[in-house]
């Protein structure tokens, strides 16, 4: 890891610059993809499905009887696993429902917002060295509770033209209408256009690499909405002396292991935590199984000695990291003022694998400094808000006025006519 020490602000953008490429060096590739699934659908996909996973599936929508085996071949205590987290994830979720408002704002003129679901979305789940079936967890539960009418997962299949059985079992368990063996750009781009197989949904949903991730910026071109700019995961810790320096590494590591694109940052106020860190990463390192991948994202990733609190967080803010654990003796601070960051983790006992999988809140974040303006992944991600109005006679007297005037002066005699035309008839009654 790179070691920085009170780096001076006017270096805090370079400092915290992200590995990743800019959209403009995967646009081309993007495009290319995006125009021949819209001209040519499911001949499209298969060819670049050949090229990108190494095989044509023979059949990209996932049967009943592939569904029946990933459930029988599944552990069950993994089964219970996930259950749990079903359950946990749902109730948070339940608990983000709201009530309609209604307002009379004049006498007579009553106005009133309500949600209403998206009807189609589509999910895209990673797949590849990490087969992340909590991703259905955290985009088809909220999904369903919303009341969304079609939801369809796309995730890349294996060599052999599988998927990983806890993602069908996972999906299965959610509900999922449909589920297809397409990864990557091709999948984000069968979602936008619709082929002959796949439907065409209004919003897409879901993580995954940088080439996923501009695909589904350049679905916006296409009247199709996201969540937001999911890229390659990332963490920031800021601790101190009263942080487990064991503890600390863990979740460092958790999130390098993900992939060599993605990046973790230690922000620390003690030198002494930072070369206890550093020591307790090479020491955890040699056993993972995906060192290989965790060693290239540590290479991106900084230990950042700052002399202050108020400094450390002016730095986090600045970053807008996608996932923020909090560990030090004044820990209220950062909660109460932090603005910018996709998901909260305090204290020493709250690992982010805990959001990551169990504990109820939603995974699905901003990456890549967009929490600086966007809410990650929630019920009302699924849902539109919808405003309605309704003037009885009183009201359009009460108010008619008032439109006629503005109309005029923008000069919009037929917006003035409209309200014209009602007075005078009520005028005519009276």
């Amino acid at each position: 890891m790179i070691k920085l020490e009170n780096p001076e602000k006017v270096t805090w953008q370079e400092v915290l610059k992200r590995p990743t490429q800019t959209y403009e060096q995967i646009e081309d590739t993007v495009l290319d993809v995006f125009n021949a699934i819209r001209n040519e659908g499911d001949a499209a996909v298969a060819r670049y499905t050949e090229k990108f996973d190494g095989l044509i599936p023979e059949n990209i929508l996932v049967s009943a009887s592939e569904i029946e085996q990933a459930v029988a071949q599944l552990p069950e205590d993994l089964k219970a696993a996930i259950t749990l987290a079903k359950s946990n994830i749902t109730a948070f979720h339940e608990a983000q429902r709201t009530v309609p408002v209604c307002v009379e704002t004049a006498p007579g003129v009553t106005c009133w917002q309500e949600k209403r679901p998206i009807q189609k979305v589509g999910l895209y789940i990673p797949g590849g060295t990490a087969p992340l079936f909590s991703t259905i967890l955290m985009l088809a539960i909220p999904a369903k509770i919303a009341g969304c009418k079609e939801v369809v997962l796309c995730t890349p299949p294996d060599k052999q033209g599988n998927i990983n059985p806890a993602i069908l079992f996972t999906a299965q368990l959610c509900g999922i209408d449909k589920i297809y063996k397409v990864g990557g750009i091709q999948a984000i781009g069968s979602m936008t256009f619709g082929t002959e197989t796949i439907s065409k949904v209004y919003k897409i949903f879901g993580p995954g690499n940088q080439f996923v991730t501009v695909a589904k910026q350049m679905a916006t071109k296409y009247n199709v909405s996201i969540d937001m700019p999911a890229g390659p995961s990332e963490l920031l810790v800021v601790a101190d002396d009263s942080a487990d320096a064991a503890f600390v590494a863990s979740d460092l590591l958790s999130q390098a292991e993900h992939g060599a694109d993605s990046q973790v940052i230690l922000v620390s106020t003690s030198k002494a935590l930072i070369a206890a860190v550093e020591k307790e990463i090479k020491s955890q390192l040699e056993v993972l199984p995906r060192k290989a991948i965790a060693e290239k994202a540590i290479a991106n990733s900084k230990l950042i000695y700052v002399g202050s609190h108020e400094t450390a967080l002016e730095l986090i803010d600045e970053y807008g990291p996608e996932h923020f654990i909090v560990a030090t003796n004044d820990n209220d601070y950062y909660v109460d003022n932090i603005a910018n960051a996709g998901s909260v983790f305090i204290g020493n006992y709250t690992p982010e694998s805990a959001g990551d999988y169990a504990s109820g809140t939603n995974h699905t974040l901003p990456t890549n400094g967009y929490a600086k303006q966007y809410s990650g992944v929630n019920l009302d991600s699924f849902m539109k808000n919808m405003t309605f109005q309704e003037l009885s006679p009183e009201g359009i007297q009460n108010i008619g006025m008032a439109i006629e005037l503005m109309a005029a002066a923008e000069g919009l005699q037929a917006h003035k006519n409209a309200v014209t035309l009602r007075l005078n008839k009520l005028a005519k009654q009276n």
